[in-house]
Parts: C-alpha cells; sequence; structure tokens
C-alpha cells in the first residue's frame, strides 16, 4: 500500500502595490527642493529677486489690497516679510505634496502641475519694475529639474528588480511572486538622497554665490564719511525726559523702524552708483557717490514717521542724518517753470512723488548718506536716501535711490498714490503714551506717565494728560532739540486703586490740538489719541 502523496496548492502571489503613499509624497518634495535648488543657483548669475519665491512674493505685495497690507503691517510688524515668504513656502510644500501623490498614477498631471509653478514665477519676475527676459529663467530652469526629478524618481520606483542571473522561476506562480516584490528599497533611498543632494547643493552653492556676488557691506564699512560743512548742533542735555521705559531720544540703527516692499534688501554698489537728475530741467545730470561725498554736506537731527504707523505705534524714530541738500541740487539743475513734483526712483524700480515745494521752502530736504555718524545700513538706503521733515515716508524716504526726475503730479504717479494713497501727506500731530504700558498692574502711590510726541516741521508746544474723565493736565516737556525732531514729556500722577484709562494729546506750534477723531493709516496717515487701560491695587 503506497501513501498518497498530494502536491500542495500554489497560493496567489499579494498585489503589487509598488511604494507607499508617503513614498510618493516624499518624491514631490525632493522634486520641489531639486526645482528650488537649480532656481536659486540661476538666479545668482542673473539677480537674486529673480529666485522664484522672491519673485512672487514681490508680485504678491505689488497686487495686495490696502487693507490687507496695512493688517500684516500692524500684525506681524517688522517680521511681515518673513510671514509671506514662510506662506510662499507652506504653499510650495502642499503643491509639491499633491504633485508627488499624483505622480503614482498620473505622472504626466502631476509634472504639469510642477511647470505652472514655474510658469507662475517667471510670470511674477517678469511683472517686476525693471524686469529684464533673462529674470524669467531661474523660474523656467526650476521647472524643468523638477519635473525631470520627478520623472526620474517616479520611474526608479516603478522598475522592477532584474531576475538573478541563473535562476529562472519555475511555475508561474514564481513568477508572479518574484515580480511582486516591487523596486527594492535601496534603488529608492539611494535615488532620494542624489536628489536630496543635488537640491543642497545648488540651492546652498547658489546661496552663497548670490551673497558674494552682491555683497556690499565690505565697500560700506571702508567708507570714511567728510565732515558736515554745517554740523548739527550738540542735543540739548534736557533732551531726554530720563522716565525709565521711554524710548531713547536717538533711535539706533538697529533700532530704527523698516517698512518697504523688498523681500530681499537691494544691494548698491558705491564704487559703481550713479544719481540721475532729470525730467523737466535746464541741465540734466548723472552724479557718483563721490560726486555727492565731495558736496557740502549738512548733518540734522530728523524725526521719521511711516504712514502705516497706527494710533500709540512704534513705525516712528528720530536720527541725525548727514546729507546733500535737495535745493542744492535742484539749483544746479535749474527747474522749468510749472512743475510740482519730485519722482524719485530706487534701484528696483520702485518709486515716490514728493510735492516740489516741499524740498525748496527752506527745511533741511536732503539725499543722506549717513545715519547717526556711519554711512546708510543697507536695510535703510545704502548708499543714498531721501529724507524730508515734516512728511510721511511714503512720500519722502525713497531708500536705495538712483533717480530724481522733475515732472508734474498730473503727469506722472508714484507707487503708493497709484494704490489710493494722498499725493499730500504731512505727518499728524501724534503723541504716544509710552509709560505705563497697556494693561500694567502696579500699586497705588505716585506713579509716572511719559511719552513722546512729534509734529515734525511744526513742533509740539504742549502735551496734556486726562485720567478717566477727568480734567486736562498740563505735562511736563523735555527740552526741544528742533521742530523736526520728536519731544518726550511726562507728568506725576498720584494713582488710586481701580482701572483706568489714560490719554494724552499734543498743542503743535501752530496752536492746533491733536484731534481725537480716529482715522486709519490709509490714505494719508492714522489719527487719534492715544489711550490705554492700566489696574492699579
Amino acid at each position: 500500500m503506497t501513501a498518497d502523496v498530494s502536491t500542495p496548492t500554489a497560493t496567489a502571489p499579494p498585489t503589487n502595490r509598488g511604494p507607499r503613499l508617503w513614498v510618493y509624497a516624499l518624491f514631490g518634495l525632493l522634486a520641489a527642493g531639486a526645482a528650488v535648488g537649480a532656481a536659486q543657483l540661476v538666479a545668482a548669475f542673473i539677480a537674486p529677486t529673480a529666485a522664484p519665491a522672491y519673485a512672487v512674493g514681490a508680485a504678491f505685495i505689488d497686487r495686495t489690497p490696502l487693507w490687507l497690507k496695512e493688517f500684516a503691517i500692524a500684525k506681524f510688524g517688522t517680521n511681515d516679510k518673513a510671514v509671506l515668504l514662510a506662506s510662499i513656502g507652506g504653499v510650495l510644500i502642499l503643491v509639491a505634496l499633491a504633485a508627488g501623490l499624483l505622480s503614482r498614477r498620473f505622472l504626466r498631471i502631476a509634472c504639469v502641475g510642477v511647470a505652472a509653478i514655474g510658469l507662475i514665477g517667471a510670470v511674477a519676475a517678469l511683472s517686476r519694475p525693471l524686469a529684464k527676459p533673462l529674470d524669467a529663467l531661474p523660474s523656467l530652469v526650476g521647472a524643468v529639474i523638477g519635473v525631470l526629478a520627478l520623472v526620474w524618481l517616479t520611474r526608479q520606483a516603478r522598475t522592477k528588480p532584474a531576475e538573478p542571473v541563473g535562476q529562472k522561476s519555475g511555475t508561474p506562480a514564481e513568477a508572479a511572486l518574484a515580480a511582486s516584490s516591487g523596486t527594492p528599497r535601496r534603488t529608492i533611498l539611494l535615488s532620494s538622497l542624489g536628489v536630496a543632494a543635488f537640491a543642497a547643493v545648488a540651492g546652498g552653492f547658489g546661496t552663497v554665490l548670490s551673497t558674494a556676488r552682491s555683497a556690499v557691506d565690505g565697500a560700506r564699512t571702508a567708507i570714511k564719511l567728510p565732515k558736515p560743512a554745517d554740523p548739527a548742533k550738540a542735543v540739548p542735555a534736557g533732551a531726554a525726559i530720563g522716565v525709565p521705559g521711554t524710548v531713547a531720544f536717538t533711535t539706533s540703527n538697529s533700532d530704527f523702524y523698516r517698512v518697504d516692499v523688498n523681500l530681499v534688501v537691494p544691494q548698491v554698489n558705491p564704487t559703481t552708483y550713479q544719481l540721475t537728475i532729470d525730467g523737466m530741467v535746464d541741465h540734466p545730470m548723472t552724479l557718483s557717490f563721490d560726486d555727492l561725498l565731495a558736496m557740502p554736506l549738512v548733518e540734522r537731527d530728523i524725526t521719521m514717521t511711516c504712514v502705516s504707523n497706527e494710533v500709540g505705534g512704534r513705525y516712528v524714530g528720530n536720527a541725525r542724518w548727514l546729507g546733500v541738500h535737495v535745493k542744492d541740487l535742484l539749483a544746479k539743475a535749474g527747474v522749468k517753470p510749472g512743475a510740482d513734483q519730485i519722482l524719485t526712483t530706487a534701484v528696483d524700480g520702485f518709486t515716490i512723488s514728493t510735492p516740489l515745494s516741499a524740498v525748496t521752502d527752506g527745511r533741511d530736504a536732503m539725499l543722506a548718506v549717513g545715519m547717526n555718524g556711519q554711512p546708510l545700513p543697507l536695510e535703510h538706503g545704502f548708499p543714498v536716501r531721501m529724507i524730508v521733515p515734516g512728511l510721511y515716508g511714503y512720500v519722502s524716504g525713497t531708500k536705495w535711490l538712483t533717480g530724481m526726475t522733475v515732472t508734474t503730479f498730473a503727469a506722472q504717479q508714484s507707487y503708493w498714490t497709484q494704490r489710493g494713497y494722498a499725493e499730500q501727506a504731512p505727518i499728524r500731530t501724534m503723541t504716544r503714551i509710552e509709560v505705563p504700558a497697556p494693561l500694567a498692574s502696579f500699586k497705588a502711590g505716585k506713579v509716572a506717565i511719559a511719552g513722546t510726541a512729534w509734529a515734525q516741521h511744526r513742533g509740539i508746544d504742549g502735551v496734556e494728560v486726562q485720567i478717566d474723565s477727568g480734567p486736562w493736565m498740563p505735562a511736563r516737556l523735555a527740552t526741544e532739540d528742533t521742530i523736526d525732531t520728536w519731544r518726550q514729556w511726562s507728568i506725576a500722577w498720584q494713582a488710586t486703586a481701580g482701572q483706568h484709562t489714560l490719554r494724552a494729546r499734543s498743542v503743535d506750534r501752530t496752536g492746533q490740538t491733536q484731534t481725537d477723531q480716529r482715522r486709519d493709516p490709509v490714505p494719508s496717515g492714522a489719527s487719534g489719541w492715544h489711550e490705554i487701560v492700566v489696574i492699579v491695587s
């Protein structure tokens, strides 16, 4: 009797599903990294601002509604640019993840999505003022590299391992089992590491090259500013009120506010710098940085204010500026009759319109080359910027200045006036409570209330403080430096227990009391009394 030996039934092989979804999502991120790295490298040879993230960010700023601009400045302050770039990076990550997931089954559609992102970057770069056709190249190269990286990674994942030499799958079931094993993990890992290395090397080298190529900080450090022909008077000893917690009378360069539309600080080499004065003038001229330094320089303490400064805000600062009087330059050029505006242009094409009357009426309007005894910091307009006392920065404070066109308001509009801001923008009288801080808690007794007031080119004659609904009480004023600088003040208050509302207002040199009418910064500056609430125990 023989045993009945049966042949085992072959089980169905597992289904070949290939790498998991997260692997394809990773492919999308790696492809995006390769695209960004390649674009950064190409931008280093063309212009740092042509890099896709910066180009898209700048185009977004140009097209952002006014309410959103003011919201971003009020909400994020000087971090608004970092928030914008982070948001662009977040969107790119989401798109990259989506493209990677799509590539698992719809590779062509995923590639179209990657290419579309590159096309958006190219269009954004070409939309900038003074854009050149080559500015689109970084985004286009990045798109090509991103597509190639995604295709290569995806195909690596789809490749089946070769059958070992000398071995054959004996049965159909064995062949199916061999095919189901998919791409070895090592192949996917090495492919991913290769793309990641390319992204890191290209992006890192591009960043280093961009910095080295456009670095002007060394040239700035080497500049020795001439002594002013007309130096500023010493700041009076009593200009600072001396109450702890109030701002310094002179704002340091590092603490001075910065508000502009530039995601990348423009780099202007002083050795090749040129300033063009043209338009409605008898003698158009072009001046170098050395030409400006050779002219008689004036030095003045001037307080600047941004139009985006809210009531009680921090976008105001006082510095000692060194520069050339604008009126002297215009006198050399010879202004023709009928002109009423100076349209100034920055190196990146950004424009500001300034009333001609404001630079020829005797005030110390200047093209500044120095700030607090140093050449202008890069972020504050090096090598040359304009300063006009009494006007908000958006109609006077052109940084990285390269052009002055004498014209009319009817003929040409600037960046901000095209977006609904007022043509004429004298700084409104404003008072800020700095001590105590809003919602501060302290014990009853004698407390100092102190702060700063400004009404540039008019001057501050008085400050008054109100506690709750009580009478307005005169504050003690610090010594005035000039009518173009802010003025500090303080008052002693016998605080009683409870919650209290503190208000402050100023009277300018013309006799006008600061209005209590609340206005938004758009279109010509905020107004209203600053008030805070404190809690006394």
